[in-house]
Parts: C-alpha cells; structure tokens; sequence
C-alpha cells in the first residue's frame, strides 16, 4: 500500500503525530534536568513521578471521552490547549529568574491536555483502516515514530542548554499548528459512539473498563507485551548503569568509549536500523503468516536482550544488539496490527488506552531491574529478563492466536455435525 493510497485521515493523522512527537521528545528527556537545576533533585524526582500518575489516570479519561465524543472535537479542544501549555511555559523563560511555578503548573497542564487527546489519535487509525491495511499503516507509524524521536531528541540537545527560549518558541508554533491541520482536513469517521450506562459518570467510566478487563485475551496481549517491552526499557535502566559501572573503557584514536558512552552507541543505533530498515524487513516478512512472523521476531528478539543485559564486549553488545532490533522490526507491525483487531468498533478509545498499561508496567518493571541488579550477577539478570520475556511471548501468542484457532475448530466442526 503506497502512500498516495492512504485515506486522508490517515496521512494527517501520520503527519500530526510525526510533529507532535517531535515536540514532546524535544523536550521530555530534559525535564529531570531542568527541574533538578531550578529547584533540586528531591523535589524533581518527586514532582515528575506524580506526572507519570497523572497521565496514565487522565490516558484512561481520555480513552472512555474519545468514544462518547467526536474525535475530531476532543482532538482539536487537547491540541489547543496543549499549545497553550507551550505558549505559558515559554512565558515562564522570559524573565532572568524563570517563573518555575508557572512552568510546573504549565508543564502538568501538558501532561493531563496530551493525555487526554492520545487515545483519540490513536483511534484515528481503527477508524480508517481495514484488518486487510492495518499492517502496512502500523509499519509506516513505527517507522516515523522512530525518526520523529531521533529528530526531537537531536533538536532538544542542540537547543536546549543555550537556547531554551528559542527551542519552546519553536516547540510552541508547531504544537499551535496541529489544531489548525485537524480543523481543516480531518474528517470524523466514527461510525458508532458508546452509550452511556450509568447516570453516574464516573460508575460508568469504571464499567467501560470493567468490559475490557473481561475481555481475557485483550488482557492477556496487554500484559504480555508489558513484560516484552520491560526488556527494552531495562536498556536504559539496569542495562545502563551496569555498562557505567562494568564496562571497561576503549580507547579508538584519541577517543575514549566508556558505559555511558556504550549505552548511547546501542541507542544510535536502534535508531538507525529502524529508520534504515523497516520498510525493508516489512517487505521480506509479508511473504509468510503472522503467527510465524510474530513467534520468530519475539525469538530473535529475545536472543538479542537476554544477551545485551549481561555481555561487556563492544562487538557483543553491537552484534546482539543489531540482533535485538531485527527481532524488534519483524514483531512490531504485526503485534500492533493483530491487537488493534481485537478491539470493539465502539470502544476504541478506551481499548486503546487500556492498552497504555504495557508502556507504564514495563517501565516499573524496568526501574525495578536496577535494585534486582543490586543483588544478582549479570548473567542471572540475563536468565530473569529471559523468563520475563518468555513469559509475555507465551500471552502475547495465546492472545493472539490460539483463541481464534480454537474458534475455528469449533466452527469447522459444528458444520460438520
């Protein structure tokens, strides 16, 4: 499917988002920085814990709005507010001494107003594919995801420390943008709306999730891919700080490559062989099914992080790093595309943020990793990110796939009676 194929919702909808994460990886990653500077360390680790809170509790919001509204409305409300986030913290910079607070109540003002919106454009993509494109959109949105990170994060370190003004300025004329491409070329194709159950609004948010709590193998994809991102995430947790405390410096020329500078190095280049070959990998995987696709890519890519969490070499960590990502690029799309099948026509946005809980528990799993390091060798470390991953390959799969195969033995078998 090429791109002049592409329903326009899908192509603003691709194109809003390269954007708007550029923005937020512009400056996300500098946040503990900048609040450790202005106040300290205590009081920044605190504050933005409480932030992780909030959005996953406002995420569930927006999930349960964005089915009982339009989603063009609930986007065009949360990306002008978000905007307005922009334009209040870039005040606070003006003075000589930052108005601090006002850029903590701004910033938190973010958090809840992209929060609140994220469900619905995630639910644009349901909306206006089909099973049969579902893949090929997921491929290309991984792919921009990937690179719109990498340019965020080159914009955020180029801009950040001596030009901050400059760089919120910026961050804040092209968050202002994105409510104007909505209003003009998004087209709200939502088919059916959730009705309302409860005269308690609140009751009935609890019974929307309640619904896809019961929902078994939704649940088990959800927690299942958790604990297989969790591998990811320990990259820079446990992975990290083992590399800057083990890793034994390398001198190439007049250059010195030490953990922290290890650690980088695996991050460029996960980055690069995404943005390089994605679309590549998703050529030659589209030959043969998606249950085989998406067992050998979880394979490969548990072979990759099971060696990673425990490997000092430069060559074995960039070769099984290398490992790693392929997996990555074979299981990704399809993953994405065969739970994005799962969820019900009307309740999309609230599936959808559900769904967050794989990015929020496979952080805390990856944070945990560091005290769990404190007390195993390295190679036990790789036999635990080995059973966790496992683990979530065998729901993921379960989930997935052997639910719809036992429905169709049912059904092959009453025809035959």
């Amino acid at each position: 499917m090429s791109w002049k194929d592409y329903p326009q919702n899908i192509k603003v909808r691709l194109i809003t988002s390269f954007f708007s994460r550029v923005v937020f990886s512009a400056v996300m990653p500098f946040m503990a920085l900048f609040f450790a500077q202005e106040m300290n360390k205590v009081w920044a680790g605190i504050f933005l814990i409480i932030t992780v809170f909030i959005g996953f509790f406002v995420n569930l919001i927006g999930g349960y709005i964005s089915d009982r509204l339009p989603r063009k409305k609930v986007l065009l409300i949360t990306s002008s507010l978000s905007a307005l986030m922009f334009l209040f913290m870039t005040i606070s910079l003006l003075p000589k001494d930052n108005l601090i607070w006002i850029f903590a109540i701004a910033y938190v003002g973010f958090i809840v107003t992209s929060s609140l919106g994220r469900p619905a454009m995630h639910a644009i993509i349901l909306d206006s594919t089909t099973p049969e494109n579902r893949k090929s959109v997921y491929t290309i949105d991984y792919w921009l995801v990937n690179l719109s990170m990498a340019i965020g994060a080159a914009l955020g370190g180029l801009l950040y420390l001596n030009h901050q003004i400059l760089l919120f300025s910026l961050l804040c004329i092209t968050s202002s943008m994105l409510p104007i491409a909505y209003k003009i070329w998004l087209i709200d194709e939502q088919k059916r709306m959730l009705k309302k159950q409860h005269h308690n609004v609140f009751l009935d948010l609890i019974q929307n999730y309640k619904i896809a709590l019961q929902d078994k193998p939704f649940v088990k994809v959800v927690v299942g891919y958790m604990f297989i991102l969790a591998a990811e995430f320990s990259k820079n947790s446990y992975i990290g700080v083992r590399l800057a405390e083990s890793f034994q410096p390398i001198e190439i020329g007049q250059y010195k490559i030490v953990g922290v500078h290890m650690l980088s190095i695996l991050n460029i280049q996960n980055m690069l062989l995404v943005v390089c070959l994605t679309f590549m990998v998703n050529k030659f995987t589209n030959r043969f099914s998606s249950q085989k696709v998406l067992l050998i890519g979880l394979m490969i890519y548990a072979i990759g992080y099971i060696t990673i969490t425990s490997a000092n070499s430069l060559l074995i960590l960039i070769l099984f790093n290398f490992i790693a990502t392929i997996g990555e690029l074979v299981y990704s799309p399809v993953r994405n595309a065969e739970q994005a099948n799962m969820i019900p026509d009307d309740k999309r946005g609230s599936y959808l943020a559900f769904a967050g809980i794989s990015f929020s528990g496979a952080d805390l799993i990856a944070r945990s990793t560091i005290i769990i390091g404190a007390y195993l060798i390295p190679t036990m470390m790789s036999v635990y990110i080995g059973i966790v991953i496992m683990l979530g390959i065998l729901l993921v799969y379960t989930g997935l796939f052997v639910k719809s195969s036992v429905s169709s033995n049912k059904q092959v078998t009453e025809k035959t009676a």
